[in-house]
C-alpha cells in the first residue's frame, strides 16, 4: 500500500465528534505545561495559562515559549510539555522519527505575507531578483515559498536571492532597520512591522512598508485551490497523545480560548504581549484581524493536510521523516 492510499484508508473514519473519544471521564491534571513560538498560533495557548486553572483540565497551566525548529525539536524529544504547538510538517517528521506524539488540530491557514518597501509589487514574479529576508530555513514559512513560487513557473533558488534569518521577528528587524527591502513574515510580525514603522521614534528611520503579497492567495493561483494551507497546529506529545479523553477536553478548550481570543482582540493582545516582550498587544490585536485562527480537529483537516505533505514530499521526503505520517498521527485515529 502506497503512503498516500495508508494515509487516506486510515484516516477515513476519523470523522467521530469530541462525545465518541471521551469514553470514562478523565480526573483533572494537577499541571498542564503547554509550548508554542511568538506567532499567532500560541495565542490561545497563552490565554489559558493566563487562567492559570482551567476548570475541567488541570489545577495549574504553564506556558513555556520555544523560539526556534531546533528548540522545539529538543523539547519534543524531551517530552517537556503536554501539548505543544508546531508547524505541521514538524509534527509529521517527529512521528515518522519514533516521537510518541499526535495532531490534535490545524489552527493556523494563512498568516503569511510578503511584506515590502515598495508598494507597486503585488505578486511572487514581481520579486524575480529581489534579495528577501526568509525566516526558518527548510521549514515554514520557507517551504511554503518554495513551493509556490515554484508551481507559479518560478525557480526559488535563481529568481530571488534569500536571506535565511533565525525567526520572523529577526526578519522583521532586517526590514524596518532597512538592511532588506522585502521580508517574508508570519503574523503577528507583519502587523509588528507595520505598526512600528508608523510609530515614533521608529518611524524617524524605518521605511514605509506594505503589505505585498498574501501568500495564501499566491498559493491558490498556483494550485487552483482555496488559499488555505494547513500550516500549524496543536500536537499532544507523550503520555498526553495516548490519552483522548485530555485530547478531546483540550480541543474544546483550545477552540473556545480562540473564539475568545478572536472577539477579545485587545485583551488577547495585552496577555500575549506578557508573554512575549517582542510583540506588542495592538499588534498582536492586528494580527488576529488579518489572519484569524480557525482551529480545525485534526481528522477534518485531513484533505488539506495530506494536500501539503505530498507537495513537501514529492521534493523534500526527509522533511516529512521520509515518508507519509500513517493513521495514528492524527487525533481519534
Amino acid at each position: 500500500m502506497t503512503c498516500r492510499r495508508r494515509f487516506l484508508q486510515c484516516t477515513a473514519l476519523l470523522g467521530a465528534g469530541p462525545g465518541a473519544l471521551l469514553g470514562a471521564r478523565a480526573a483533572t491534571l494537577p499541571e498542564l505545561r503547554l509550548s508554542g513560538p511568538p506567532a499567532s498560533v500560541s495565542n490561545p495557548l497563552i490565554h489559558l495559562a493566563a487562567q492559570g486553572r482551567v476548570p475541567g483540565l488541570a489545577e495549574r497551566v504553564r506556558y513555556l515559549p520555544w523560539r526556534d525548529p531546533d528548540q522545539l525539536r529538543a523539547l519534543a524529544l524531551r517530552g517537556e510539555a503536554d501539548f505543544v504547538a508546531m508547524p505541521t510538517n514538524v509534527a509529521a517528521n517527529l512521528y515518522n522519527r519514533g516521537v510518541p506524539l499526535k495532531l490534535v488540530n490545524v489552527s493556523v491557514w494563512g498568516i503569511l505575507f510578503l511584506v515590502s518597501r515598495d508598494a507597486e509589487r503585488r505578486t511572487l514574479a514581481d520579486f524575480r531578483g529581489e534579495e528577501i529576508a526568509m525566516p526558518f530555513r527548510e521549514d515554514m514559512p520557507d517551504l511554503v515559498f518554495q513551493e509556490t513560487a515554484q508551481a507559479l513557473g518560478l525557480d526559488p533558488k535563481k529568481d530571488f536571492r534569500l536571506r535565511y534569518v533565525a525567526s520572523p521577528l529577526d526578519a522583521m528587524q532586517l526590514l524596518i532597520t532597512r538592511r532588506v527591502r522585502h521580508a517574508l513574515l508570519a503574523e503577528p510580525a507583519v502587523s509588528m512591522a507595520l505598526r512600528k514603522t508608523q510609530s515614533f521614534p521608529v518611524s524617524a528611520i524605518a521605511p514605509e512598508l506594505h503589505r505585498a503579497v498574501d501568500i495564501q492567495q499566491e498559493w491558490a493561483r498556483a494550485f487552483r485551490r482555496r488559499p488555505r494551507i494547513a500550516q500549524a497546529g496543536i500536537v499532544a506529545l507523550g503520555a498526553a497523545a495516548q490519552d483522548a479523553a485530555l485530547i478531546a477536553r483540550f480541543r474544546d478548550a483550545y477552540a473556545g480560548a480562540t473564539a475568545w481570543c478572536q472577539s477579545q482582540r485587545a485583551a488577547c493582545g495585552a496577555e500575549v504581549a506578557a508573554v512575549e516582550s517582542r510583540l506588542s498587544a495592538e499588534a498582536v490585536a492586528d494580527s488576529l484581524g488579518a489572519a484569524p485562527l480557525d482551529a480545525v480537529p485534526a481528522a477534518q483537516a485531513r484533505d488539506e493536510l495530506l494536500f501539503l505533505f505530498e507537495r513537501l514530499f514529492k521534493r523534500h521526503p526527509q522533511l516529512l521523516g521520509g515518508k507519509l505520517p500513517d493513521a495514528g498521527f492524527l487525533a481519534g485515529a
